[in-house]
């Protein structure tokens, strides 16, 4: 009942903002790219006369409610031809457009994918899109370009260490950031133990990342959302496109079934370490039958049936190989599969049903002989999801809708082989979780200079049986458990999350922005390292361990110069976390069916300013961006109670991003990165004990590593003659680490033979490392 009076509540407060007027009549339709039929995510849609308009949703869906007249509408998206239509709206009208690429867009020498003056005049602050064309400018990792590793140079983004592609936002773990493909959870977005992301750069068209006023659509993460969204297919026309470098190699065929009614794109990645293995060593050599590698494969279906429905299919798997023979062999992966149905019920309201399942498993053990077993572990869902926009007039657009999850975690089952008599099967009980949302959300502009968005989430998650439930003392002993039967729920958390958000114009370039909200999270992730491990364990809330909750609040001065060329921006923000996750010293998080005994939950705090500079147009494009932050914990029984600074905290983080052409064919990067260096509990002295000496260790996380810089390099040189358009192909060269920064890795500490003191020890992963790629696309 408290779900329905809130929601009452909030309806009341926004009903008399809607200024709902039926003599007004609607333009409605889809705007699209006319060179391969996708979707313009955010194009603008303006009426001259009035001086106002909207922009596309994520689906290239525009809807405007105007008085009946006679306008003049613009049609524009950055890097395309902009087009101008007269309208007589004595009726409401469908009208759907094409619009063609512009000259600057085809020798990608701007940003493309966003409005000019996005940056001072959308209500969102601490938002940032990031669209593939941008991403591909940036020197890559052995050639590799990579979503996770881009983001981790943009303000309030910290990375998860050298080689991660693990990240942290505004002091919130990497289990707080809920990374989405195409609406479906993706647990573990790593390859190689965290080098490489799982997102296959032929297959992704844009990633949008919200670390603060995250509106009420999304939930379930206490620090950040990052919406990673697939191509659609060329409605168009065929198109082959792939690349082939010195670890992996991709091929992406894309394409009409049915043109501009049904198109498809399946997009494939493979590394072939393995493969190099076979030809170094002989057959005989049991290296030559070592794994080592991983791969991924993309795949979508868009069907426009009519103006009215569309339906989407999109799948993602992708696994990691690792073994010795018939040593040990290990493997992790993802599967997602999104099913999704848009639906016009009218012009004005829009409605997208959503079908999800994910996958994340791991195994490993030995393959064969008297040691012989099968670890594997893995954490499904299974979840519905549906959304509403309801386009009111300019000035007004109201969402709302409604989520359900079913979570199955399985922290273990172990197997032995037959000839394995030293254990019999363990199988840990799977823990059954049911999530669930219900939101609204107004955007509200009032008079010229203010906007807000006001909305609420309400959400509840319920523990569901088989389960065996552990009772522990305040000693944290265990002195009972309790015993579930399928199907029961036996503990539901409720939350209440509002969000708001405001922007006031103080001119035609510049605004001030604010920001609130409330986060919860229903699951918590058990791990040993800071950039995220393949065999890290989730753990759903449970009467034991209780659900994170932030607060974080955030203000920001937005201006752009130079026609918009340029933009800045200066951000501060406060946040506020209870429910924060962190392990007694020594504790065991693999294989302990009593782990909730060794969580001691706190609170967390952090607090930071962020400042981003970015140009926008011409050929010298880039950013530099720069934050100053501090994040903490405070946990009763670790580090005596009192509060330490959390494993992740990095107090300066400066990144300087550029992309030159310096001509029509050759394109020049360069990327330079500061990080103050990460805590650590480091020993500070000796005891002797019964004769031996054993270090005695500092406050948690008081020392740290060293700081962490590097320079990374990159050309990209198009061989292709302008006159050749089917055709096209390029060399990308990249060096990463360009003067050999030894940036540690690890540090550890042995004792000294002669002194026998502790001694730190670094080890480091990488030195300089060159690569080349070669790209083609017909």
């Amino acid at each position: 009942m408290q779900y329905f009076k809130w929601l009452v509540i909030t309806l009341l407060a926004i009903v008399p903002f809607l200024g709902i007027s039926q003599s007004k009549k609607t333009l409605s339709g889809y705007i699209r790219s006319a060179d391969t039929g996708e979707e313009l995510i955010g194009a603008t849609v303006y009426f001259k006369e009035l001086g106002t308009g909207s922009s596309a949703n994520i689906y290239g869906f525009y809807s405007v409610s105007v008085p009946e007249g006679v306008y003049h509408v613009e049609f524009s998206f950055l890097g395309f031809q902009t087009v101008s239509k007269e309208f007589d709206l004595s009726q409401n009208q469908t009208f759907n457009i094409e619009l063609p690429p512009s000259s600057a867009s085809l020798k990608e020498v701007e940003v493309v994918g966003e409005a000019e003056n996005k940056n001072v005049e959308q209500i969102q602050m601490s938002t940032i899109n990031m669209n593939m064309e941008t991403i591909k400018k940036i020197p890559a990792l052995m050639g590799e370009v990579d979503v996770l590793r881009s983001i981790q140079l943009l303000p309030g983004v910290q990375s998860g260490g050298e080689g991660s592609t693990g990240f942290f936002v505004r002091g919130g773990g990497l289990d707080q950031n809920l990374i989405l493909l195409d609406g479906a959870p993706v647990y573990n977005a790593a390859h190689l133990f965290g080098f490489f992301s799982v997102f296959n750069q032929d297959a992704i068209k844009e990633a949008e990342l919200f670390k603060g006023g995250i509106p009420a659509q999304f939930g379930g993460r206490l620090s950040s959302v990052l919406d990673v969204r697939m191509k659609e297919g060329n409605s168009k026309r065929l198109s082959v496109s792939g690349g082939l470098g010195l670890v992996s190699s991709r091929l992406t065929i894309e394409g009409p079934l049915w043109k501009d009614k049904v198109s498809f794109v399946v997009s494939g990645r493979r590394t072939y370490g393995d493969l190099f293995l076979k030809v170094l060593f002989p057959e005989s050599d049991p290296r030559s039958q070592s794994k080592l590698f991983f791969y991924d494969l993309n795949g979508k279906i868009n069907w426009r049936i009519n103006d009215k429905n569309r339906v989407f299919i999109s799948a993602y798997m992708g696994r990691d190989k690792l073994g010795a023979a018939d040593l040990f062999e290990m493997g992790w992966g993802n599967k997602t599969v999104t099913t999704r149905w848009n639906h016009l019920f009218s012009d004005k309201i829009f409605s997208n049903l959503t079908l999800i399942y994910s996958n994340f498993d791991y195994g490993l053990g030995v393959p064969s002989g008297v040691q012989e077993f099968d670890w594997v572990s893995k954490i499904i869902d299974y979840g519905i999801k549906n959304d509403y926009t309801y386009y009111i007039n300019p000035r007004n657009t109201l969402k709302f809708g409604v989520q359900s999850t079913i979570h199955t975690f399985s922290p273990a089952e172990i197997t032995p082989g037959e000839e394995n008599d030293a254990f019999n099967e363990i199988k840990f009980f799977e823990r059954k979780g049911w999530e669930n949302g219900i939101y609204i959300g107004d955007e509200q502009r009032i008079g010229s200079r203010l906007a807000i968005e006001v909305g609420v989430r309400l959400t509840s998650f319920s523990n569901m049986g088989i389960d065996t439930v552990y009772e522990f003392n305040s000693n944290y002993d265990r002195v009972g458990y309790d015993a579930y039967e399928k199907g029961d729920l036996y503990n539901t958390y409720f939350g209440i999350e509002p969000r708001l958000a405001a922007k006031y114009t103080l001119n035609d370039v510049s605004s001030i922005k604010a920001s609130y909200n409330r986060m919860n999270q229903y699951m918590h992730l058990a791990t040993n390292t800071s950039g995220g491990a393949p065999l890290d364990v989730w753990m759903p809330v449970s009467p034991n361990l209780k659900p994170g909750v932030a607060d974080q609040v955030a203000l920001g001065y937005f201006r752009n110069l130079k026609n918009n060329m340029f933009e800045a921006s200066a951000e501060v923000y406060y946040k506020t976390m209870s429910g924060q996750v962190d392990f007694k010293d020594n504790a065991n998080i693999l294989l302990n069916k009593y782990i909730e005994g060794d969580v001691r939950q706190g609170i967390g705090e952090s607090y930071g300013l962020e400042f981003l500079f970015r140009k926008q147009k011409g050929d010298l494009t880039g950013w530099v961006s720069y934050t100053l932050s501090k994040a903490t914990r405070t946990v009763d029984g670790i580090n005596g109670g009192n509060q330490y600074l959390a494993s992740f905290h990095r107090a300066n983080n400066l990144a300087i991003v550029a992309s030159y052409a310096i001509n029509s064919k050759i394109d020049l990067s360069a990327n330079w990165i500061y990080t103050t260096g990460a805590p650590i509990t480091a020993p500070t002295g000796r005891m002797d004990i019964g004769g031996e000496l054993v270090p005695v260790y500092s406050d948690r996380n008081d020392a740290k590593m060293p700081d962490y810089h590097r320079l990374d390099v990159g050309l990209n040189w198009k061989i292709t003659k302008e006159e050749e358009k089917r055709w096209q192909n390029s060399l990308n060269f990249s060096i990463y680490n360009l003067y050999a920064r030894k940036n540690a890795y690890t540090i550890s500490f042995v004792q000294d033979p002669d002194t026998h003191k502790p001694v730190a020890k670094m080890t480091y992963l990488f030195s300089i490392i060159p690569s080349i790629t070669w790209n083609f696309k017909f």
